[in-house]
């Protein structure tokens, strides 16, 4: 058995090893580079911390807007003032289309101002004051309802250095419309004017017939052709409004009953003159007997003419519409 006076010159001659690596160890110096505590002051935009920025905006006359400005960050504050500039960067939207694999048009010109192209980060302070882009959704120069754009705004001068990842910050700005502002239109003067096919003898004489899809009455229908024929899709109908309208939408309301055959892809074209049409856009219904009110999804357009197009409806081949009407 090992006696304890050995034990213990075992632990000392450990002990002693020990202190003489720690003795070894600090005779070489650790030498830190220079590193000025300013070389970790930056400026930056606090609101690209969260970019992009989605931003739902409404179709009114008045001004919207949204802030943008400058901080300081690093070790204390300022010792002097810091002047600020800021533009608008169409080359950085553009990388971030690229970059993102998205083809979000940049902001049009009129329809936004930034309330200052420079600010100061005062002595003392760790940010500018807040700084607005003031944006137009209504009348001339406003951007489209219902389109997503993105604007782009930098820091381009400062007399301290930049977080290169946060000097610009990226706005995608959308303007939504409330259907509660767009009241149907009068159809007293309405004509179709053209239509895939209807049915004038099956449904009996107050029904199937494209006419009774502008009647007022949900308990008649527009029925596309089944006795003797059954045409596919796609079915339509083209309307007259009889004078040019601003038309901002549609309302749909299906066949009073549980069957098939309620549109479900639409497509909407719209025209001035009844010879060129432009396409407004195209969306889903849902498979119901309510009301169902759609923007254009192309945005708002100046026609005189429309054409409801139902590439396809629920559970049939053929399709019906009791009420079709424009806002």
């Amino acid at each position: 058995m090992m006696s304890t006076q050995h034990i213990s010159r075992n632990i000392l001659f450990l002990l002693c090893l020990s202190c003489s690596s720690w003795l070894s160890g600090c005779k070489d110096k650790l030498e830190l580079p220079n590193q000025p505590v300013d070389s970790y002051n930056r400026v930056y935009m606090p609101q690209a911390v969260n970019n992009p920025i989605s931003k739902t905006l409404k179709i009114t006359d008045s001004v919207q807007t949204l802030i943008y400005g400058a901080n300081f960050g690093g070790q204390g504050y300022p010792g002097a003032d810091i002047p600020v500039s800021f533009t608008i960067n169409k080359a950085a939207a553009d990388s971030f289309n690229v970059a993102n694999k998205t083809n979000y048009p940049v902001l049009p010109d009129g329809s936004y101002t930034l309330s200052a192209p420079s600010s100061v980060i005062p002595k003392g302070r760790l940010s500018t004051s807040p700084l607005t882009i003031s944006i137009k959704t209504n009348g001339a120069g406003a951007m489209d309802a219902l389109k997503t754009y993105l604007l782009a705004v930098s820091i381009t001068s400062v007399t301290v250095k930049l977080n290169p990842t946060l000097r610009t910050t990226f706005y995608l700005v959308t303007a939504q419309p409330d259907f509660n502002d767009y009241p149907v239109y009068d159809r007293s003067n309405w004509q179709v004017i053209g239509f895939s096919s209807q049915e004038a003898n099956g449904e009996g004489t107050d029904n199937g017939r494209a006419i009774f899809a502008l009647d007022g009455s949900t308990s008649t229908f527009w029925h596309t052709q089944w006795s003797g024929a059954s045409p596919g899709p796609p079915h339509y109908l083209t309307i007259d409004m009889g004078e040019v309208k601003t038309l901002h939408g549609l309302s749909f309301v299906g066949r009073q009953s549980d069957g098939g055959g309620k549109p479900n892809d639409v497509s909407v074209q719209t025209s001035l003159d009844n010879v060129t049409w432009t396409d407004a856009g195209a969306f889903n219904l849902q498979n119901n007997k309510d009301l169902q009110k759609q923007f254009l999804p192309g945005g708002f357009k100046s026609a005189r003419y429309f054409k409801v197009i139902i590439n396809s409806a629920y559970n049939a081949t053929y399709t019906q519409i009791a009420e079709l009407n424009a806002f």
